[in-house]
């Protein structure tokens, strides 16, 4: 991990403790040790195993999406890719980092990083699209709970889904349409190479060594998707695997509230509202969503939590399990050295030709 991943790592561990420290000071002391001490914990045991599970089934995915295409690539190096994922997304803006981060795994366990990139892409594609099938489920079934409870955030949650949404279009015109999307990319380039720093000599220097890079990379991309989709089993495996995926992941905030003696309450509509969550986590700037998830979260669960400190705990039981978690494991995968497959990226190519 670079220096500056480090430091933003550090930045962003500090603003989690300033936002805790925020979080307590109404709170009596001594009542929140007493709902830690007498929490169910074996509720709670379901609740990290819910996160687990989230992780254990991404690299599942994984691993179904690379396939035989690549000899000797191990459980431990598709589990390697979502852990160093979660550390790149919680440590840049919008997330943007976890794309990277996975395509540095999969090319350290020796994945040529074409193939590599539309692999990832082809991942997020599909997990996009379920979670936008999610948010109109979780919309339908919140709709009444929002329009009552909650006026400011649900313009968030429009506006988050929006964003997912043009991004799947985005990348469907990428894997479908190549020849639109090279034209439309090409003319961003131009305009970049108008606009850009330097002279004209460095500008049009500029302007096509990024312009021959893209082209390879849209053309690799846009190849490896027509093949991938044409494989209705792989996209239906995908589809299968990535709901289950996420419906461990929405159902961690209901487990909490079951830990803390919250028994009485409605999976379907807890499970929808944290959908909803994590839609307008999705559109803020900063690291993690950090101060937009905490505030959602209290926001959203409080009319379901009438005990400040019990709200406070669920908030930081989620807030752990939601991210620091996924970071903390990141970080030691990230120094867990990969099963380096000698030879592989050669017989891909092979393969391919």
């Amino acid at each position: 991990m670079s220096k500056n991943n480090r430091i933003v790592l550090i930045i962003m561990l500090a603003i989690g403790v300033a936002i805790m420290g925020y979080s307590l000071r109404d709170v009596n002391m001594k009542l929140l040790f007493h709902d830690i001490l007498t929490i169910n914990i074996w509720w709670l045991l379901v609740a990290i195993l819910c996160i687990i599970a989230y992780l254990v089934i991404e690299a599942v995915i994984v691993k179904v999406f690379v396939g035989d295409r690549v000899h000797g690539f191990t459980f431990k190096d598709a589990l390697r890719v979502p852990l160093v994922e979660q550390l790149g997304n919680g440590i840049t803006p919008f997330a943007s980092g976890g794309q990277p981060f996975q395509i540095m795994a999969m090319m350290q366990a020796g994945v040529e990083p074409g193939y590599a990139t539309a692999i990832l892409l082809m991942k997020f594609v599909v997990y996009q699209f379920v979670i936008v099938l999610n948010f109109f489920w979780a919309l339908i079934v919140g709709s009444h709970f929002l329009a009552d409870k909650v006026h400011v955030l649900k313009y968030l949650m429009i506006f988050g889904f929006l964003i997912h949404f043009a991004v799947i279009v985005g990348l469907i015109l990428v894997m479908f349409w190549y020849g639109f999307t090279k034209r439309m990319t090409n003319l961003l380039l131009k305009t970049v190479k108008v606009v850009g720093l330097g002279g004209k000599e460095k500008r049009l220097e500029r302007y096509h060594r990024i312009s021959q890079w893209v082209d390879v990379r849209l053309q690799n991309f846009h190849k490896e998707s027509v093949r991938m989709t044409s494989n209705i089993g792989l996209m239906v495996k995908g589809l299968v695997l990535t709901s289950i995926q996420l419906m461990f992941y929405y159902s961690i905030p209901y487990f909490i509230l079951l830990a803390l003696g919250y028994t009485h309450i409605n999976y379907i509509l807890i499970t929808s509202l944290h959908v909803l969550i994590v839609m307008v986590i999705s559109i803020f700037p900063i690291p993690g969503g950090s101060g937009g998830a905490e505030v959602s979260f209290q926001s959203l669960f409080s009319s379901f939590i009438n005990v400040p400190t019990d709200l406070v705990l669920a908030m930081f039981i989620w807030r752990f399990l939601t991210y620091y978690f996924g970071m903390f494991a990141g970080m030691i995968a990230f120094n867990i050295r990969a099963d380096r497959i000698e030879g592989a990226q050669d017989w891909l190519k092979q393969k391919e030709e």
